[in-house]
């Protein structure tokens, strides 16, 4: 009788802890491999490879504003990555473009992109910081 009860005791604890997720485990590794295949990590040369491919790109600098206006990508568009959640979807109206994200060592962009990605954008590429970029950059 008193194993019966701490096994009923058990249960009923189980599901109260449990019933506070509205999500379950597969569920939450689903949404984990959609963000995951929104948002990838590609190389410099990559990133420099599809900017001269495709003419629809965004290049998105998720710096600050000094750090722009030192220097940046031609044609890249300022956003402060801690600023995404707030303005992204006026500055970036289609969720399905290709996004190239960097910062300026590569930490900004990640934290970037993960944003991006929670807010529905699909198609997004992290290719770290303007310091490994050894390409031309310009200034305003």
């Amino acid at each position: 009788m008193k194993l019966r009860s701490m096994l009923l005791i058990s249960v009923l604890t189980m599901f109260l802890f449990t019933g506070c997720n509205t999500s379950t485990p597969a569920q939450e590794a689903s949404n984990e491999i959609r963000q995951a295949a929104r948002y990838q990590t590609i190389t410099a040369s990559k990133a420099q490879e599809i900017i001269s491919a495709q003419n629809d790109v965004v290049i998105l600098d998720v710096r600050t504003e000094e750090e722009y206006q030192t220097s940046h990508i031609a044609n890249a568009i300022l956003l402060p990555y801690d600023e995404i959640s707030k303005k992204a979807e006026a500055t970036l109206t289609n969720k399905d473009a290709t996004i190239l994200v960097y910062c300026r060592s590569g930490n900004r962009s990640a934290i970037a992109a993960k944003e991006l990605a929670s807010l529905g954008y699909t198609n997004i590429l992290d290719f770290g910081g303007i310091n490994d970029w050894p390409y031309e950059v310009t200034t305003n």
